[in-house]
């Protein structure tokens, strides 16, 4: 019998997975580090580096640029004023050495917002004072290149209108739009890039409810459902109309939008999809900030709605987590789930406004049947040293189906003698999927191969995947967005499952000539999203899943 690269690469699989330590049924935890800047907002680029940032007017952090770095001098600084500044407040945080670097901002980015353009550049805009209506670009860098850095669009590449607390969302078109909804005291919108002049347009739906970031979700018919306070509506952002308003989530009392920091969630769409249903979990009563201003805390909500946006007459499911939060963090994972971290069971968002941690980490399966209002949440394990993940906290989804958390600094300047003190560090939590009794069910895609960087696709185009898995047979594949997160939401975040077809692969010739099916290697054919619409252009995470099990993602572009 003649051996090919199928039986070589094999071995070498079959090696890999004996290799595995196991870990808890419920998850596990792994600190990655202080890595000197507390993250605020974050953001995962396709090169696997995830870039996080803070404000400029905390005063100095923990990461002191090397010598010869330009150190920043800007008038407008609230903390600095004249005074040098020779810290980061910036990282990029390379997951796969664990090593990381101080990035330059300029002006502030305090409680800001942001995407990735379609070639793959972080674009972000607003923040506070000097920074209210700057736009900043970060690109994907590549190898160790120093003086690879955020640049600013200079003027007059500009935002209209003062953008803090706004929220971005990516748009279906060509030349890469985003739109720029909400912030204090803006009930308006804008896009960028511009496609002509540089103007704002009112939205009055938010000056009636919230316009701190405002949830904001694409739909499947190319409006975008935006959700502030309790109540939601459809935007034709097109024609600048309303055409829909869906009905209020609970009894008018309960608020979900910052500050009182519930969480959202499009929910996966099936392939080819009719249907699209929004998740809203956590937050607090209207209560709630009177109360935390008289100094209690009264308890959050535990309750999450659930609605399909696109039926004629909606109604909000209403579903009850296991325990209250606000200021959480929902990610969508590889394999359809979701997971529900970080934030408080008491008080509001807001400087010194919570009292108690939530240090457990909860699964939500939207494709169980609706038993009881509990029955589609799991609870996982919280870190055997839990690390306060309150205000100013984020979390983001990696290539390896973990979902990275930093930051919480619920403090005006950066504070550690305090019970919840500013968080500087870094942390993996693992999902049950990636537990040591689960190595048998992943699979492992090696072609393409992740090492040889992103599969650039086209709509309705087919992508042909091999991979391997020990036990079972996969037969789904999911397509995820790195997303931007700050402030309990994950801006531009949306899942896609592809349809697919798995067959099993010919791995190499016996005698004769006759090809034979290699036991647990396939080939699959996927095909691509019809539309932008479905799928925004840019970068994607690509994973394969078996049953509940996800692969290690790898990159797809598409255009």
């Amino acid at each position: 019998m003649k051996l090919g690269r199928f039986h070589h690469l094999a071995l070498l699989l079959l090696l890999a997975y004996g290799s595995i330590a196991p870990a808890s049924a419920a998850g596990s935890w792994k600190f990655l580090g202080n890595v000197g800047v507390s993250g605020m907002h974050m953001q995962l680029l396709h090169n696997d580096r995830l870039i996080l940032f803070d404000r400029t007017n905390v005063g100095p952090s923990n990461l002191t640029f090397p010598a010869g770095h330009p150190c920043r001098t800007n008038p407008q600084d609230l903390w600095f004023r004249n005074r040098t500044d020779c810290t980061a407040h910036s990282v990029e945080y390379n997951l796969a050495s664990g090593t990381f670097r101080g990035l330059s901002i300029f002006t502030d980015t305090w409680c800001s917002s942001g995407h990735v353009a379609p070639d793959g550049t972080l674009v972000q805009n607003g923040g506070w004072r000097d920074g209210t209506r700057k736009i900043r670009l970060m690109p994907a860098c590549s190898g160790s290149d120093a003086s690879c850095d955020w640049t600013e669009e200079p003027a007059p590449v500009v935002l209209a209108a003062d953008r803090w607390y706004a929220t971005n969302q990516k748009l279906p078109d060509v030349n890469g739009r985003a739109i720029i909804v909400g912030g204090l005291g803006q009930p308006s919108y804008e896009f960028y890039p511009k496609a002509g002049a540089n103007t704002a347009s009112l939205l009055p739906f938010l000056g009636q409810t919230d316009s701190l970031y405002p949830f904001v979700h694409l739909n499947i018919d190319g409006n975008l459902f935006i959700f502030a306070g309790n109540r939601a509506i459809l935007f034709d952002y097109n024609a600048g109309k309303i055409v829909r308003n869906y009905t209020t989530l609970g009894n008018g009392g309960d608020l979900r939008t910052n500050p009182n920091a519930g969480s959202s969630v499009l929910l996966p769409l099936k392939p080819n999809p009719t249907e699209a249903e929004v998740l809203i979990c956590g937050g607090t009563p209207a209560t709630s900030n009177r109360a935390v201003a008289a100094g209690q805390f009264p308890p959050a909500l535990s309750t999450c709605g659930r609605l399909k946006i696109t039926d004629p007459n909606p109604s909000w499911v209403v579903e009850e987590m296991p325990s209250p939060r606000v200021m959480g963090d929902m990610i969508l994972l590889p394999n359809g789930e979701v997971a529900i971290i970080n934030g408080a069971t008491d008080g509001i968002a807001g400087w010194e406004s919570a009292n108690t941690f939530n240090p457990t980490p909860v699964i939500y399966r939207p494709d169980l049947p609706f038993v009881t209002p509990t029955s589609r949440f799991e609870a996982q394990a919280p870190a055997g040293t839990p690390r306060p993940r309150m205000y100013h906290a984020s979390a983001v989804l990696d290539r390896d189906g973990r979902v990275i958390v930093g930051g919480s600094n619920p403090h005006q300047f950066y504070v550690f003698d305090r019970k919840f003190p500013t968080d500087l560090t870094l942390e993996a939590f693992a999902p049950f999927y990636l537990d040591g009794s689960n190595d048998g069910l992943r699979p492992n895609i090696f072609v393409p191969s992740p090492k040889d960087g992103p599969v650039f696709v086209t709509y309705r185009a087919q992508l042909k995947l091999q991979f391997f898995v020990r036990d079972g047979v996969p037969g789904a594949v999911s397509m995820v967005p790195p997303s931007f997160t700050t402030h309990s939401f994950a801006q531009n975040q949306r899942q896609l499952f592809l349809q697919v077809e798995v067959k099993p692969a010919t791995a190499f010739q016996l005698n004769g000539g006759v090809a034979t099916p290699f036991p647990g290697f396939y080939e699959a054919t996927v095909t691509m999203p019809a539309s932008s619409v479905l799928a925004p252009p840019g970068y994607y995470m690509l994973f394969v899943v078996n049953g509940r099990i996800p692969s290690k993602g790898i990159w797809v572009h598409i255009q």
